[in-house]
C-alpha cells in the first residue's frame, strides 16, 4: 500500500500581491492619500512658474518637439520649466493611481473612497489633455483659467480623500445646528465665487504665460476690487464662522481657524499684488494659498457632519 503526499502548491505572485493589499484603511492608505494631496498643491506651484516665468510655449505639445519628447539642448531654460511642469504630472498621477491600487481590495466597504479615487484619476488624466489644448490654442486665457480651477478642485478632492480615509465607514449624522450647516455652505460658495473672480483678474495682465502673448481682456483695476467683495465676505463668514464653533465646542472649529489664517494671509498678499504691479512670487505664493484654502473649507464642509 503506498501513501502519496501532497505539496501545498505556492500562491501565485497575483494572489500574493492581492493578499498584500490592505484589507482595511491602514497606515499605508493614508501615507499615499497625503503624498496624493501634496503633489496635487505642488503641481499649482509648478504650474505657476510655468505662467509667471513665460514658460508656457517653452514645449510644443504632445512633444516637446517635433522629434523628441524631452528638451534639447539649446533650447533655453523655458523649456525644462514647461518641462518639468508636465514631469509633475506623471508624478501626480502614479501618486492618484497608488492611492487607488491601495484600496482595490476594500473597494466595497469604503465605496466613498473608492469613487474619489477614480474621480481624481479621471480628473488629472483630463487635465493633461487640457494643459496639452492651452499649448495649441496659443495659452488661450479662459483655457489657462478653467485649468487652474480644475487643479483647484483636484486639491479639494484629494483632501477629501485624506479626510475620509480617517473616517470610520458607516452612516453620518449632523454634528452641527441646521442654520450653522447652511451658512458653511454659503461661505463655500464665496469661496468659489472670490477663485472664480480672481481667475478674472488675472486674465489680464503681466502674467500670460509667454512674452509674445498679450492680453486685453478686463480691465485688471476694475477686477481687483470685484475680486475683494467675495473675498472679505468670505473673511467675514469664516469669522462667524470660528466664533460661533468656539463657543460651542463645535468640530469644524480647528479647520476654520487654518482658513481663517490663510485667509489673513491671503488678503494682505493681494493687496500687496495690486499695489506693486503682481509681482510674480507674490502671485505664485498667492495660487498656493488659494489651494490650500480649499482644502481647509473641504475638511470644514466634511466636519459637518460625524460618524453615527
Amino acid at each position: 500500500m503506498s501513501t502519496q503526499t501532497t505539496t501545498p502548491s505556492r500562491p501565485t505572485l497575483r494572489r500574493r500581491i492581492w493578499e498584500w493589499l490592505p484589507d482595511s484603511v491602514d497606515r499605508r492608505v493614508r501615507v499615499a492619500a497625503w503624498i496624493s494631496f501634496i503633489t496635487e498643491v505642488l503641481i499649482i506651484g509648478t504650474g505657476g512658474a510655468v505662467r509667471l516665468t513665460g514658460s508656457g510655449l517653452g514645449c510644443e505639445w504632445p512633444l516637446c518637439t517635433p522629434d523628441s519628447l524631452v528638451p534639447l539642448p539649446g533650447m533655453g531654460l523655458h523649456s525644462y520649466i514647461e518641462f518639468g511642469n508636465r514631469l509633475m504630472t506623471g508624478v501626480v498621477g502614479l501618486a492618484a493611481l497608488a492611492v487607488l491600487l491601495l484600496i482595490l481590495r476594500i473597494r466595497r466597504d469604503r465605496r466613498d473612497l473608492y469613487t474619489i479615487a477614480w474621480i481624481v484619476i479621471g480628473g488629472i488624466l483630463a487635465q493633461a489633455v487640457v494643459g496639452g489644448i492651452t499649448v495649441l490654442t496659443g495659452l488661450n486665457a479662459w483655457i489657462v483659467g478653467f485649468h487652474f480651477l480644475a487643479t483647484l478642485a483636484l486639491v479639494g478632492l484629494t483632501a477629501a480623500f485624506v479626510v475620509r480615509a480617517y473616517d470610520e465607514r458607516g452612516p453620518r449624522v449632523a454634528a452641527v445646528p441646521r442654520w450653522y450647516a447652511i451658512l458653511t455652505h454659503i461661505t463655500s460658495v464665496a469661496l468659489v465665487l472670490t477663485l472664480l473672480i480672481g481667475v478674472l483678474t488675472t486674465a489680464s495682465g503681466p502674467h500670460s504665460g509667454d512674452q509674445r502673448v498679450v492680453r486685453h481682456l478686463l480691465n485688471p483695476e476694475i477686477m481687483a476690487h470685484v475680486h475683494s467683495i467675495p473675498g472679505y465676505t468670505l473673511l467675514v463668514l469664516v469669522v462667524v464662522l470660528m466664533a460661533v464653533a468656539s463657543v460651542q465646542r463645535l468640530p469644524t472649529r480647528p479647520w476654520l481657524l487654518s482658513l481663517l489664517v490663510l485667509l489673513l494671509v491671503q488678503i494682505p498678499l493681494g493687496i500687496y499684488q495690486a499695489d506693486e504691479g503682481l509681482p510674480a512670487l507674490a502671485v505664485g505664493i498667492h495660487m498656493i494659498i488659494a489651494g490650500l484654502s480649499v482644502a481647509a473649507m473641504t475638511v470644514v464642509v466634511l466636519r459637518l457632519k460625524r460618524h453615527a
